[in-house]
């Protein structure tokens, strides 16, 4: 590869990189090409952009990038994936599907999800349980809605606690 076509190559790399803010490097290498082709349609069904890319242009792209990914570097070893996401755990979730299936591959290399670096396929449950940012606003919400939940439904039980009260000293003999 001529060294123009590798300079583009890397710019690519780093302009899908900084649309995105999370990623994935995996290891997909030997799938056959049945399983390749449901991964690839699992990713396109869940908005994940998976990329075949060559260590040394990921390293150069990632040393172009604002932030520390030094811990990544180590892991650009074999042939690597890259998985972008706008959604942190989603491609963690798409992994951990195709292992419950009994697959091999693909393995988690290493991710890079809301600033953090993760390392390692036994990251992967990790991964999974971070919470996207619409999944946490709508804690947030659930949260805030139940203490006037709670004030609606006393108030609701206290009317006609109240009106059983006074309908029975309304019976009352004198």
């Amino acid at each position: 590869m001529k060294k123009e076509d590798k300079a583009l190559v890397i710019d690519k790399i780093v302009e899908t990189l900084q649309q995105y803010p999370a990623f994935y490097l995996i290891e997909s290498a030997g799938m056959d090409a049945e399983k390749t082709s449901a991964f690839r349609r699992a990713c396109f069904g869940k908005d994940i952009k998976l990329m075949v890319v060559k260590n040394t242009l990921l390293a150069k792209a990632l040393e172009r990038l604002d932030g520390n990914y030094s811990e990544l570097l180590g892991t650009l070893k074999g042939s690597t994936s890259l998985m972008c996401t706008t959604v942190g755990n989603a491609p963690a979730k798409l992994l951990k599907d195709f292992v419950k299936k009994g697959d091999k591959l693909p393995v988690l290399k290493a991710a890079y999800v809301e600033e953090s670096v993760y390392v390692g396929a036994d990251q992967l449950d990790a991964l999974c349980a971070i919470k996207s940012k619409n999944e946490l606003i709508a804690d947030i919400v659930a949260l805030l809605q139940s203490p006037a939940k709670n004030v609606v439904s006393a108030l609701q039980s206290a009317g006609t606690t109240i009106h059983g009260v006074l309908t029975t000293l309304g019976e009352r003999p004198e």
